[in-house]
């Protein structure tokens, strides 16, 4: 099954108007990620620069994490949702917000996670099961999943999604490749990125102001 084609088309020219069921956009993660692969210009070639990506961005993980985590303590808006038990953790809890450190077992607890997300877009192959994934990125930060008083507001979301975007893009520039290399890696991750965040964002859809 090629997951970067969509299943239904009028007609066979190569400009054919599309026919997008919108209900099954929301009910099927697997369509919607294919919609939005095929819309964006996410290709198979995408996937491998990614992966092939691998060998300059694997050894800055730990640095990476460390720079958003960093910045994740600096603000109580993101700080607070790291006292509730996070999801999988057996460990003490913070008391409070003031009990938070970036070396508090909790918070590496999370940055062992934030970890792990990088590990997966560079070395996981880009099939149904990567889809489920990043879907449940989203999940996980609302009381769809994982601990139901974990309840990120999507503007911290955003926020999140925007730094990595941001630092990701960052050591892509500095890295040894040629600058076709480098574009072509800007605009996989990009396009990428842009995905992932879609799968955060439905996950709020209909949600209230301030729940």
């Amino acid at each position: 099954m090629n997951f970067f084609v969509l299943r239904s088309t009028i007609g066979t020219t190569a400009h054919a108007m599309q026919t997008i069921d919108e209900q099954r956009l929301e009910a099927d993660t697997q369509y919607r990620y294919d919609y939005l692969a095929e819309f964006i210009g996410f290709t198979p070639q995408d996937a491998a620069t990614i992966q092939a990506f691998a060998p300059h961005l694997g050894p800055r993980i730990a640095e990476l994490v460390e720079r958003i985590y960093s910045t994740l303590l600096e603000y109580d808006a993101t700080a607070r949702h790291f006292v509730p038990r996070q999801h999988g953790f057996e460990g003490q809890v913070p008391d409070d917000i003031s009990d938070l450190s970036e070396n508090h077992a909790q918070i590496r607890f999370r940055k062992d996670h934030l970890n792990r997300y990088f590990l997966q877009l560079i070395g996981r192959s880009y099939d149904s099961k990567m889809v489920q994934y990043l879907d449940m990125v989203g999940k996980m930060h609302t009381p769809q999943a994982g601990n139901k008083a974990i309840d990120v507001p999507l503007v911290q979301m955003n926020a999140l999604m925007g730094l990595l975007s941001d630092i990701l893009l960052d050591v892509i520039v500095q890295s040894p490749l040629d600058a076709a290399a480098k574009t072509k890696t800007l605009q996989a991750f990009n396009k990428l990125l842009w995905i992932q965040n879609d799968f955060i964002s439905r996950h709020y859809c209909g949600q209230p102001v301030g729940e």
